[in-house]
């Protein structure tokens, strides 16, 4: 089921090249659709919104914007026990975030001088959370928590109906919990332009995330500009690695906790073990029969799984990094040992009991993680993505004075004449 590649130079990176080609260029159908909901939605307003929730829900929600006491009377009467499991995640997120938040600072310097740059939370952000079946109250945690640290003022979410037109308990108790401040009953391309452009009733955002389809995820890269985003998200991701000291059942079952999300996610295993690819294969195969999910789970494993046999330690640390992963697992000895060398991950799981579902829930480091190689350059989301920040400078004229000619003389170099012209124009008449 799973391709084994005994590395070489050669074999493994035409893998990766295949790999890649999952994240390819934006279907241009698909473009071309998201567009004109965009556009509609631009001039349209509310109108334009419900218009398209009719046209691909079929009917209109129970309510457009759901009210405060909905919201708290989910929380009320929402299963306890998943109350209090949520909230002891919340406290975990928060911890972790806390520790994120940067400080502005003050630079008076000894001739008058004073530079600085202030740091504060954007004003307004939409959350987009998918509904229906496929509803995530973890997202509303680990997209609202770090908005809340950095100072966001105003968080407001977007979410599908379920089929009945009513909202998705689960997700409310988590917008309870987080301090959502609004939630309206919109998805799809139409609601992220609803918050990118703002509407008669939803208000205009500085930023949107949040996971969704495909035409969120285009939505979202054509608004990009109009409004901020988090990221470009493409298909999940697993690297596991892993030498004879992993236990095969356990890799397998972290494999699967990502090739269950899309026959596009990728699950990859690199071992320094020839012996581990059959057992984990076997394992595999036996725990699949029991999941839900295992016909999603088999085609993403057949199609963008594959297990490499690298020759060392060195070669494993290599190719991680050149993968760039959003989750690696390491299930090596001494695995602290290789924090310092895996430079190109979007979370890092060390040891075997640091499994993938312990980030994307409870530990508290961001599940919203950069995909598609993008870790080599994207972090993962956190409270410095809701943060704006200002320089602010304040010179005497006699610091001025000091500093004229250097300033005069490269404006000229550049041909910026009247930026010259600025600054000599404040010491008019003065002898050289």
């Amino acid at each position: 089921m799973i391709r084994t590649i005994q590395c070489d130079g050669t074999q493994e990176f035409a893998f990766l090249k295949e790999l890649a080609k999952r994240s390819g260029e934006t279907d241009r159908r698909v473009s071309q659709v998201v567009t004109e909901i965009i556009d509609t939605v631009r001039d349209g307003g509310d109108k334009a919104v419900k218009d398209y929730t009719m046209q691909f829900d079929g009917s209109l929600p129970q309510y457009y914007e759901v009210p405060a006491e909905v919201i708290q009377d989910a929380l009320t009467e929402a299963d306890q026990d998943l109350v209090n499991a949520l909230l002891n995640a919340q406290e975990n997120i928060a911890d972790f975030h806390n520790r994120q938040k940067p400080q502005g600072f003050t630079d008076a310097q000894p001739n008058g001088v004073i530079l600085g740059q202030r740091v504060r939370g954007l004003e307004r952000v939409g959350l987009y959370v998918p509904g229906g079946t496929a509803a995530y109250p973890s997202s509303v945690l680990m997209n609202a928590i770090p908005a809340k640290i950095a100072g966001v003022k105003e968080i407001i979410m977007v979410t599908p109906p379920c089929k009945d037109g009513t909202p998705n308990k689960d997700i409310l108790v988590a917008a309870a919990i987080c301090g959502v401040d609004r939630v309206f009953l919109c998805g799809g391309a139409q609601a992220i332009a609803a918050l990118a452009y703002g509407t008669e009733t939803i208000p205009k955002v500085d930023k949107v995330v949040g996971p969704g389809n495909i035409y969120v995820a285009t939505a979202k890269k054509l608004l990009y500009g109009v409004v901020d985003i988090d990221m470009i998200a493409g298909p999940s991701e697993i690297l596991v690695m892993s030498d004879s000291t992993g236990d095969p059942k356990f890799i397998a079952a972290d494999l699967m906790s990502q090739a269950e999300h899309d026959v596009l996610a990728s699950a990859i295993l690199i071992t320094t073990d020839p012996s581990l690819p059959a057992k984990v294969e076997a394992e595999v195969k036996r725990q699949m029969a029991a999941l839900s999910r295992k016909d999603i789970i088999e085609k993403s494993l057949i199609n963008y799984g594959a297990i490499l046999i690298a020759r060392d330690r060195a070669e494993a640390v290599e190719l991680a990094n050149a993968i760039a992963p959003e989750h690696l697992e390491v299930h090596m000895e001494n695995p602290l040992e290789l924090i310092g060398a895996l430079d190109n991950a979007g979370s890092v799981f060390l040891g075997s009991y640091a499994s993938e579902p312990l980030g994307d829930y409870y530990a508290g480091p961001n599940h919203v993680l950069p995909t598609s190689g993008t870790a080599r350059f994207f972090s993962p989301l956190g409270v410095n993505s809701f943060l704006k920040r200002s320089s602010y400078i304040y010179y005497t004229e006699q610091a001025l004075r000091d500093a004229k000619d250097d300033i005069v003389l490269i404006a000229e170099r550049e041909g910026l004449t009247a930026h010259a012209n600025a600054i000599k124009v404040r010491f008019e008449g003065e002898s050289e």
